[in-house]
């Protein structure tokens, strides 16, 4: 029975299926851990060195809601440069999640609907029912490619955004440069708001990242430090948009968040000097000695960015599946977190190369045995 004070919009969704799988993985002595969605890397010295610099010099007051201008600025500049939009503004946020929080009270009323494709990140459909929002799903399997033929159908009067994420969670896979062009004039054309989770940008192996934003002036771009310079922990994203927007969600960011943290947006403007590109080349490298070890076992659509691949379970039920690999001591999570299917199953693999062999191992052993 619910307790009679809890919220009536708390019952919208279940607490994150991935906490369960490291709830159950808790007893596991020395997992082959290939669950976790966030780099293996450290945050690089000189961040560390900026942040430590920031709590020594006295800067651990309250920030300004909007961001420190040491960050917040740096930020806008490389924001022009890259898109030359008119009104583009910028402000800093509690993470991304913060950011995607703050998109849906600022856009979204009761009512409202929000294309979603699945598979699609845990958070996705929750916060839009958190705000009474509808989420509409729209599938993308086999391949997960959005077809945009589906999505102007899907459309209704009471269609207020579409969420795109690309490069995507859980599957990895980069939408086609063409898909992101017509899903954004359309997003135009309908006068939708599309909002583009970039957080995985850095990791675009095989083309180059394409925004939403190139094709759609008022494309909302929420982004952070957390995935590309591996400061999960320390809660930094970025939100950028058309200023009518931006302004509404740092009065929102008032009063709720109140700011980011201020010594970490002094390590944010350090980090945005450093060179990533060799992680994310051994990224790229991480993917291709996964795939290469089990795409003849396993059907997969080949991830073109993040640190994932989401293949096909090879016997049973995703959930069964990745039931069966946890007893082998293999840590990975079932599709159907991410997912109306229960077919499929995530690998993360941020991961020290020793661990993914072993998990190929463990993985074709699985494959071969059956269920």
């Amino acid at each position: 029975m619910t307790h009679p004070w809890i919220a009536e919009r708390t019952a919208a969704f279940d607490s994150s299926g991935i906490r369960k799988v490291f709830d159950l993985a808790a007893n596991m002595t020395d997992p082959i851990n290939l669950s976790i969605g966030q780099p293996d890397f450290d945050v690089p010295q000189e961040v560390k060195d900026a942040a430590i610099d920031a709590i020594q010099g006295g800067k651990n007051g309250y920030a300004l809601t909007q961001g420190m201008p040491i960050l917040r600025e740096k930020l806008q500049t490389q924001i022009n440069d890259e898109y030359g939009h008119a009104d583009r503004k910028v402000f800093v946020s509690s993470g991304t999640s913060g950011g995607l929080v703050l998109s849906m009270l600022a856009m979204v009323n009761p009512g409202d609907e929000v294309i979603i494709f699945d598979p699609y990140f845990v958070m996705y459909a929750s916060l839009v029912k958190l705000v009474g929002g509808v989420p509409v799903v729209l599938s993308t399997y086999p391949d997960f490619q959005i077809d945009v033929h589906k999505v102007a159908d899907a459309i209704t009067d009471k269609t207020k955004l579409i969420l795109l994420n690309s490069p995507a969670n859980p599957t990895g896979v980069v939408a086609k440069r063409e898909v992101v062009e017509a899903v954004a004039k359309l997003a135009q054309e309908k006068n939708i708001a599309i909002v583009s989770d970039e957080i995985y940008r850095v990791f675009t192996y095989d083309d180059s990242f394409c925004s939403p934003a190139t094709y759609n002036e008022n494309t909302i771009v929420i982004d952070g430090f957390s995935k590309s310079y591996g400061m999960t922990g320390w809660r930094l994203g970025f939100v950028h948009g058309p200023s009518a927007v931006i302004e509404t969600m740092i009065k929102l960011q008032q009063y709720t968040f109140v700011c980011a943290p201020q010594p970490v947006q002094w390590a944010g403007a350090a980090a945005m000097e450093v060179d990533m590109s060799s992680h994310v080349e051994a990224y790229g490298k991480k993917r291709d000695r996964l795939i290469d070890g089990i795409s003849d076992l396993y059907e997969i659509s080949k991830p073109g960015g993040a640190f994932y691949v989401f293949p096909k379970a090879p016997w049973g039920t995703g959930t069964e599946f990745v039931t069966k690999a946890i007893e082998n001591n293999l840590l990975i999570i079932p599709g159907n977190i991410f997912s109306s299917e229960n077919t499929h199953f995530r690998i993360s693999y941020a991961a020290p190369d020793e661990t993914i062999d072993r998990g190929i191992e463990v993985l074709r052993k699985l494959a071969q045995e059956g269920g």
